[in-house]
């Protein structure tokens, strides 16, 4: 079954055409990539999907929800996480607030019960420290949890932006660029990492991603985009070998 489609989407700054007759079928449970030189257009489209743009022309749906016209904060309840390529902590919060803050898009109490601490509160805010402590055990943070976000390593700022996206129980999880600034070591356990929530949490993953490695590892589809425009699309075997791939990125060999 279809979760997000994407149908001739084109999207404008100005005069200039930043993504032209861009196309996507995700499926349940789909792991896919999208892959292209610097200014392809790829975080432009994780910005079409997750409401950031408003595409100028075209339909993006999840499921037989059109999410052109609708604001972040909408389609965020709509159950679709992301990530971004400039890791978007609260830096001055706790570990544990990074996460918790996530869930209160989808807590069940009333402005007045917040302002009271009466009714629903109590009961929800007990629910999402729980949960927001659970997030943190999977991801090897727990003992963080008290730590201010800024003061983490790198490597670990990238997993508790993770562990947020997946704070609001999404379906789909947009990775946009997962493995930016990581040692080959790293981004081999990333690897591993993607796969394991994909199963854990029951995702459909979509990721943009400069590492080869990486996308051609565990991507099963990719699409390759050139300057807002759809090159190709296909399993890996066929994306490493395509002529205009290979023109695309200037290569001589294999991409990947």
């Amino acid at each position: 079954m279809t979760l997000l489609t994407a149908v001739k989407v084109k999207h404008y700054f100005g005069g200039l055409c930043a993504v032209s007759d861009f196309n996507l079928q995700l499926h349940y449970g789909d792991l896919m990539g999208i892959i292209g030189p610097n200014g392809a257009g790829k975080t432009t489209i994780f910005n079409l999907i997750t409401g950031v743009y408003r595409a100028s022309e075209g339909s993006i749906r999840l499921r037989n929800t059109e999410l052109v016209g609708k604001t972040p904060h909408q389609i965020t309840a709509l159950r679709v996480g992301r990530t971004f390529q400039n890791i978007r902590l609260f830096r001055d919060l706790s570990v544990l607030d990074n996460v918790r803050i996530a869930h209160y898009a989808q807590a069940d109490y009333s402005p007045l019960e917040a302002l009271l601490h009466i009714g629903r509160y109590r009961r929800e805010e007990q629910r999402i420290i729980e949960n927001s402590q659970r997030l943190l055990a999977i991801f090897k943070l727990e003992h963080l949890a008290g730590e201010t976000a800024k003061n983490l390593p790198y490597g670990l700022q990238r997993r508790l932006e993770i562990a947020r996206a997946l704070a609001i129980g999404p379906e789909l999880l947009l990775l946009d660029e997962p493995a930016a600034g990581m040692n080959p070591n790293e981004i081999d356990l990333l690897m591993e990492f993607i796969q394991w929530i994909r199963t854990e949490f029951k995702l459909t993953i979509l990721l943009i991603e400069h590492q080869m490695k990486l996308v051609m590892g565990i991507c099963e589809r990719i699409t390759v985009l050139d300057f807002g425009e759809t090159l190709v699309e296909g399993p890996p075997e066929v994306i490493q070998n395509h002529p205009k791939v290979l023109e695309a990125y200037l290569g001589e060999g294999p991409v990947g």
